[in-house]
């Protein structure tokens, strides 16, 4: 029947989450929460970073994902174990403005869409919640969300539950069949009094993608700064998130006119980013090339907000967690990198396995499913090991505990070049036990507090350290159109960049790479990103120490791990 629950968790961060680790009772951090400047913060003003995993609830079922797989609270805590602290919960808007939607039982739900299997996958797994109305249901989700210590964002996804998004699907812009502008903010004002005096729904997402043949700039000026004040009115301690124009990628209208509302410390704006939102440009391009155009435009359509004092949650980004898609690979890639330039809050699409409905097709895999099709184990551990210094804050108010310092990432594996002794050659290695760098004015790599620098020594040798650092060896300059290679010349005048040697996770120096024109290499050995941090370094636990974990997989500002017999 395929909804029979796990058995014993297979991955390491299931098993170790749910047989040594737990949090200590009580909140992370302060809620609600506040902006302060670009950065999200709690209420004694600390950074709270937002990484967050989508959960989809607005297909036509209307019901949380994944609910016939397994049970809810097992669920909250796999998104607990992989590392994520909220969710970004979609809801249709009809749930709030439907009543006879609204009150439907989960049961009725399924049985009107034919859905028998799913409703026997309830029954097994969360047979509490098969008899309560969607609306209840729905609460129920967030509640056991809140009672992991994982913060909720509830995403207005669509107005009539189904697949999201086309140019023409009536759901797109203000004024579309199913998207009365009055409707959404009767909905708005409703779901916001539904949480008000729920502490985990920490922010709203008004609208989803607004996009298709009817977007103007100023209905969305008149539209979403009265859905804003309604949300604000009805729920004052909820972040308001605000999505642009095209598909959520255009906010260049705001660089004339500024938005203008009656609150302060609340507003978010929100993009979303995928390696399709450029068409097949990653398979066709070349791969430095592309990233150098898009994470420019992205910088350039939304990015600007950051400057502008804004925080810029990045709702949306996903890939095929297959692994086998090179349009994803390589966008993921450049992604990851510019995500931890800007140390952005972040959404990751998505957490479905499967889904109940799908566009037709009853039980249809999500290959963009952080879980697999059953719900019980990840789909692809190596990508949790990519994504894990982004769920981190590495900057912002609070965080500043230490001097400024930079890393030196290594978006394709996550990790971060370390020196393990002044013995060995350096390597990639948790990015917690990266030493403190420099970047000099003169172009030099430095260990902070030594005069020791990093130093080409010969094609296909390693890189290391040394204490003569004027010589050409040891000047670094970021190369190419990603700012990603990390280039100098040797002695002879031959210029090699930085690589790796992935048989030992040497750091070592070759060619450089996939510059220009080549449509067919692959530059993320090559990649490399100088990072600025302000956080203090984690301290080791014992999971650590006997190798159970990689150092810092549990460091979160202002979270405390107790450590329970096994």
């Amino acid at each position: 029947m395929g909804h029979n629950r796990c058995s014993l968790p297979t991955t390491l961060s299931f098993l170790i989450f749910s047989a040594i680790y737990v949090f200590s009772q009580g909140p992370a951090m302060g809620l609600p929460l506040y902006t302060n400047s670009r950065w999200i913060v709690d209420e004694d003003g600390n950074r709270v970073k937002l990484a967050c995993v989508n959960w989809p609830s607005h297909l036509e079922p209307v019901v949380a994902e994944g609910l016939s797989k397994q049970p809810l609270n097992s669920i909250s805590n796999k998104i607990v174990s992989m590392g994520f602290n909220c969710v970004r919960f979609t809801w249709p808007l009809f749930l709030a403005t439907n009543n006879s939607l609204a009150s439907l039982t989960v049961r009725q739900s399924f049985q009107r869409l034919g859905l028998v299997e799913a409703i026997a996958g309830i029954q097994v797994n969360n047979p509490s919640v098969l008899d309560l109305s969607l609306i209840q249901a729905f609460q129920v989700v967030v509640s056991n969300l809140g009672d992991n210590n994982v913060m909720v964002i509830l995403d207005n996804h669509i107005s009539k539950p189904g697949w999201c998004c086309s140019r023409n699907d009536e759901n797109g812009f203000f004024g579309d069949r199913y998207f009365d502008p009055e409707l959404w903010i009767k909905g708005l004002t409703r779901m916001a009094t539904l949480f008000n005096g729920t502490s985990a729904v920490v922010g709203m997402s008004l609208r989803n993608e607004l996009r298709g043949p009817k977007q103007t700039v100023s209905a969305w000026y008149r539209y979403m700064q009265r859905g804003a004040e309604a949300v604000h009115s009805a729920n004052p301690n909820i972040l308001v998130i605000l999505s642009g124009l095209s598909f959520d990628k255009d906010f260049t209208f705001l660089l004339n006119q500024p938005i203008s509302l009656t609150f302060t410390g609340k507003l978010v704006f929100e993009a979303h980013w995928y390696a399709f939102s450029d068409g097949q440009s990653w398979a066709t391009g070349n791969p430095n090339q592309v990233c150098g155009t898009v994470a420019g435009n992205l910088m350039r359509t939304a990015g600007f907000l950051l400057d502008k004092g804004y925080p810029l949650f990045l709702s949306e980004w996903g890939v095929d967690q297959r692994g086998a898609n090179v349009n994803d690979n390589r966008f993921l890639n450049c992604m990851i990198g510019v995500a931890a330039e800007f140390d952005l809050d972040w959404a990751l699409w998505t957490l479905t396995g499967n889904y109940y409905l799908r566009e037709g097709v009853i039980g249809m895999d999500e290959t963009y499913g952080i879980l697999n099709w059953d719900w019980c184990d990840a789909r692809n551990s190596s990508f949790l090991q990519k994504i894990s210094v982004l769920q981190s804050p590495l900057q912002g108010p609070g965080i500043s505990e230490s001097r400024p310092f930079k890393i030196i990432f290594h978006p394709a594996t996550g990790l971060c070049v370390v020196r393990k002794s002044l013995f060995e050659p350096l390597q990639l290695g948790s990015c917690t036990e990266s030493d403190h760098w420099s970047y000099t004015p003169q172009e030099n790599l430095v260990i902070k507090g030594t005069y020791l620098c990093l130093q080409a020594n010969d094609v296909g040798k390693p890189a290391k350290l040394g204490v003569i650092c004027t010589g050409s060896n040891s000047k670094w300059v970021e190369t190419s159109d990603s700012k990603m290679h990390l280039s100098t010349s040797l002695e002879n005048g031959n210029t090699v960049c930085l690589d790796v040697d992935h048989s030992t996770k040497t750091i070592v120096t070759n060619p450089c790479a996939c510059l220009k024109r080549d449509n067919q290499c692959d530059p993320g050995s090559q990649w490399f990103k100088i990072v600025n941090v302000t956080r203090t370094p984690c301290i080791k636990t014992p999971a650590q120490t006997i190798g159970l974990l990689p150092e810092g997989y549990l460091c979160q500002s202002g979270e405390q791990l107790s450590i329970q017999n096994m």
